[in-house]
């Protein structure tokens, strides 16, 4: 792949990614003791987008894991210029030395996902990401199972613990997490084409790399991307992401127990199609 620059045109796009959950929690709420995330109105689930990037930042973040190895080796990165801003290991006080253009050319994620999150103490412009991720909602009410596991026994004592309640998880829930792609911000905060390219073949990794204990089954399956066809925007986006959209073929306001429970569409209405690029499925390009 060609090196591209700032200059390299970056249409307009929407996407939305089709998420199951099975026995699993997808983002735990802190407010609520890390309970799957849920709506208090109408008992739907949620996905933070904070939660959804900090899977991606992860996986570029691990120069030594095969997700970022096989981006690098496909995409020719040079891995001193795709760096995480938003990392557990950054100190602060590091980034604040740098100048506006070292941090452009240093941090992926401050050019994709900008970098308002860090804004404080710093001379670097606050500025918003070329990508934005909406908040994730299920598409029907979720039911959370909570149960009681056992922990290892305390240094010194020889019984094994008990941790009341601490396994929480979403029985079964279809989630869609929405979002947009807006060149107005790709020129100030130096997103590349190639950068964009990158984040579009990490999304489908973004949870089978980051399982974990308590979230072993969330896999998407579909990450829908419709390109428009220039920078502005060709149609709504609304109408591109209520047209993908599953819906729950009987009993929407009760929860689900299967994927075979929602009707899911796998393509655009003609009426839209003809207005944007060809729809393409992340999750088809593994």
């Amino acid at each position: 792949m060609s090196k591209s620059t700032i200059n390299d045109v970056i249409n307009r796009a929407t996407g939305l990614l089709i998420i199951e959950v099975i026995n699993s929690n997808p983002n735990g709420d802190p407010d609520r003791e890390s309970d799957p995330r849920l709506r208090d109105h109408d008992q739907r689930g949620e996905i933070s987008p904070v939660s959804f990037k900090r899977k991606c930042r992860d996986l570029v973040e691990k120069k030594d894991g095969p997700v970022w190895q096989a981006m690098a080796k496909e995409l020719k990165l040079d891995s001193k210029k795709f760096m995480i801003s938003e990392s557990r290991q950054t100190r602060l006080e590091q980034i604040r030395k740098l100048n506006e253009k070292q941090f452009m050319e240093t941090f992926w994620d401050g050019r994709v996902f900008g970098n308002t999150e860090l804004e404080k103490g710093r001379d670097i412009p606050v500025k918003t990401g070329v990508i934005q991720f909406g908040l994730g909602v299920s598409v029907a009410p979720v039911q959370i199972e909570r149960m009681t596991t056992t922990n290892p026994p305390v240094e010194g004592e020889k019984k094994v613990g008990m941790a009341p309640l601490a396994f929480r998880v979403v029985q079964h829930g279809v989630y869609c997490i929405p979002f947009f792609v807006n060149p107005s911000a790709a020129g100030k905060t130096g997103c590349t084409v190639t950068d964009m390219e990158l984040l579009k073949k990490v999304i489908p990794h973004a949870y089978t790399h980051t399982a974990s204990y308590i979230r072993p089954q969330v896999c998407i399956r579909h990450a829908w991307y419709i390109e428009h066809k220039s920078p502005l925007g060709s149609c709504s986006d609304f109408e591109l992401v209520s047209a993908l959209t599953p819906k729950k073929k009987s009993e929407p306001e009760k929860p689900s127990t299967s994927w075979n429970d929602y009707e899911v569409p796998n393509k655009l209405p003609d009426s839209l199609q003809s207005k944007v690029e060809p729809l393409k499925d992340l999750m088809s390009e593994l």
